[in-house]
């Protein structure tokens, strides 16, 4: 009997050495098929015109048919390294470096508008309770559920009534009052101990500076998600510009990527390229600020 009970503890590490093992290579899997396109997206940018087309034969062809006359060479090397596409978009068609612009103008204001909203509307959810409160907070949950292009209609209607309609105004405001912040920003304040506000309130704390001096500083890491999360969905937008900015050169650079089809392949990789910056060197910033918001088990660090 005890020259068989070592075996056990040696077949359960085993198999969980095996259960790490495929964990991992499946992750490995999944992480090389997410980065794919990625990868793609920048090799292809430094490539020229000529090489994308003869790689990809007429898969972004502007000609009429609907089939694909050559066999597509997913290339990650290119044959000759060229800079041709960036110093298209970057100086001799300034173009495009006004629709980045533009995207940059319609989203910072954006982020910090519904930040800075959903900060003060989750505050007062939290703090002040009844059946008033929880219909208005259900009615955020409901218009959370709800895609943007079931609001689109009414937003133009609202946009042409107000007379912004073909201005930033027409993206900037929705975005503002979005509730997406507001109801994980909530959810998130509850999870706050009362007895932190009870302290203050003994010492003396109004509600300003119990909402500026003890909630903020507790949701720091929701905040910092919330923004990179807004963040990322607005610089993505297509839908919002094209119905609501209907003068070209007001349009974000989302929108021209979009139309990646319709020529110009090398120069659109190239702009995708310098597009996906912002939001990388974001995340990676942010890191930690973002797993720990998502991930957050309710306690809080006192």
């Amino acid at each position: 009997m005890n020259e068989n009970r070592p075996k056990a503890p040696r077949r359960g590490r085993k198999r969980h050495l095996f259960g790490r093992t495929v964990m991992f290579l499946l992750c490995l899997i999944f992480s090389v098929l997410f980065l794919l396109p990625t990868v793609l997206t920048i090799t292809n940018s430094f490539m020229s015109e000529a090489e994308i087309k003869s790689n990809y034969g007429m898969v972004f062809s502007t000609t009429s048919g609907g089939f694909v006359s050559k066999t597509v060479n997913l290339k990650f090397i290119p044959d000759k390294v060229t800079l041709s596409q960036y110093i298209t978009g970057l100086i001799k068609s300034p173009e495009y470096l006004l629709k980045l612009w533009n995207s940059i103008l319609l989203v910072v204001p954006i982020v910090i508008g519904q930040v800075s909203l959903a900060s003060v509307a989750a505050y007062s959810f939290t703090r002040w309770r009844g059946r008033i409160r929880s219909g208005i907070f259900f009615f955020y949950v409901i218009l959370m559920l709800m895609p943007y292009q079931v609001t689109l209609v009414p937003n133009y209607l609202v946009s042409e009534w107000l007379g912004i309609l073909n201005k930033p105004w027409a993206i900037i405001l929705p975005g503002i009052f979005a509730p997406f912040s507001v109801f994980l920003l909530t959810k998130f304040m509850r999870r706050i101990p009362y007895s932190l506000i009870e302290a203050a309130k003994v010492d003396g704390a109004g509600e300003w500076e119990i909402f500026t001096r003890v909630c903020l500083p507790q949701c720091r890491s929701a905040l910092y998600s919330i923004a990179i999360l807004v963040f990322i969905d607005y610089w993505n937008m297509v839908e919002q510009p094209l119905i609501l900015l209907q003068d070209a050169d007001s349009q974000p650079l989302s929108v021209f990527l979009s139309k990646v089809n319709e020529g110009e392949i090398g120069l659109a990789f190239a702009m995708a390229t310098i597009y996906m910056i912002p939001c990388l060197l974001l995340f990676l910033h942010g890191e930690e600020y973002l797993v720990e918001g998502i991930a957050n088990s309710g306690s809080v660090k006192g």
